[in-house]
């Protein structure tokens, strides 16, 4: 499995438009966050994680080859607002989309000229799939498993294969969910910042997952700069906890 951090950022990114903190003003490409997204290699198939407002600058790089599904862990804006610019990969085969139904029901009034009956010449050919939680499915013969997350109050997913998990957006874990996070090789799990936020982990209870679950590695992603320096903030992680940056790959 390859996995490549495309984005490592919160909503607003960071550099946060007119801030001038010195975590915007670093000079650490590290510190520079588009909107978070992973791109995963497994089996030769290629799993995108959430599809940000930010894709198109994040994919241009990458090899122009079929993208074989698309998570999405939920419908805010930085998770989906790239969608349409899949429009390039529709001639390598129609996108197959993947989440609960919440999400789902909301691309259908966000994105509704992808969905008519009549659909105009040209756009994205997406298909939606409604996947449950409570069982593994198949992209192209890849397992994945979802996780139950609460965003604040709203009912998201996090995503497993494999040895690999990645929840973004979390505030809470059920319970019964920490069962599906057992024997993990690679954790990637929000922490927004070092204060306590309303929807999102802060670093300190980010840490407290991760020593729950107990990942042989555990990278953080959502970060806001509120996080601090990325050279600072990593000197006082656990030697098995990174933050992770734009462009960060892993091979496991």
């Amino acid at each position: 499995m390859k996995v490549k951090f495309l984005g490592t950022g919160t909503s607003t990114g960071n550099p946060e438009i007119g801030c001038r903190c010195e975590v915007c003003t670093s000079n650490d490409k590290r510190d520079r966050r588009l909107r978070a997204s992973v791109l995963i290699v497994v089996d030769d198939k290629r799993i995108l994680i959430d599809c940000g407002p930010d894709f198109r600058e994040q994919i241009l790089g990458e090899e122009f080859t079929k993208i074989h599904g698309v998570l999405i862990t939920h419908e805010h804006y930085d998770h989906v607002g790239g969608l349409d610019d899949l429009r390039p990969y529709c001639k390598l085969g129609d996108i197959e989309i993947y989440s609960n139904r919440i999400a789902l029901d909301s691309l259908r009034t966000r994105i509704p000229y992808c969905f008519n009956n009549h659909p105009y010449p040209g756009i994205p050919v997406l298909h939606l799939n409604e996947v449950a939680s409570d069982k593994p499915f198949l992209i192209e013969g890849v397992e994945v498993l979802p996780i139950n997350i609460i965003h604040y109050k709203l009912p998201i997913y996090g995503y497993r294969i494999q040895d690999f998990a990645y929840l973004t957006d979390v505030k809470h874990i059920p319970e019964e969910e920490y069962d599906k996070l057992k024997n993990l090789e690679v954790l990637v799990i929000d922490a927004l910042r070092i204060k306590e936020h309303l929807s999102h982990e802060n670093l300190e209870q980010a840490l407290e997952n991760i020593r729950r679950i107990a990942p042989q590695k555990a990278y953080l992603i959502h970060m806001s700069h509120q996080i601090g320096l990325h050279a600072e903030v990593q000197k006082d992680l656990p030697e098995n906890v990174f933050l992770s940056y734009d462009g960060l790959e892993l091979e496991f």
